[in-house]
């Protein structure tokens, strides 16, 4: 048996690309926020969103099951001549507790290696 690809999704069924990662640590708390940046949704292109259940979180799947976080905040970045063409949705997660962020680690591991991701340093001006 294969291990399942690993996959994110807002919404039950519907595979998401995440296009980017950024993440910080907060040096007070030691909390950990996450940046995932989408550079389109599934969900809603056609509006698939609707024949689907909204899953109020956002889901993380793989082989070791299923990582459900409610972001702590969600952006969407409208561009273009109109200003009404999607440019990026940014999704934010806090993860405040040292085994879940394990977790969540193991997961963007996976996820990477399947998706052709690399880590790198951001670049310094």
């Amino acid at each position: 048996m294969t291990a399942p690809t690993p996959t994110v999704q807002f919404y039950e069924g519907i595979a998401e690309a995440i296009d980017n990662v950024s993440l910080r640590r907060n040096p007070d708390t030691g909390d950990r926020t996450v940046l995932l940046t989408f550079k389109q949704l599934k969900a809603i292109e056609e509006f698939r969103s609707f024949r689907s259940q909204f899953s109020k979180a956002l889901k993380m799947i793989d082989e070791e099951g299923v990582i459900t976080i409610e972001p702590s905040g969600i952006r969407f970045i409208f561009g273009g001549p109109e200003g009404d063409d999607l440019e990026r949705v940014e999704c934010t997660l806090t993860i405040d507790r040292e085994d879940h962020w394990d977790r969540f680690m193991r997961f963007m591991h996976r996820y990477a290696e399947a998706n052709g991701m690399a880590y790198g340093e951001p670049s310094r001006p």
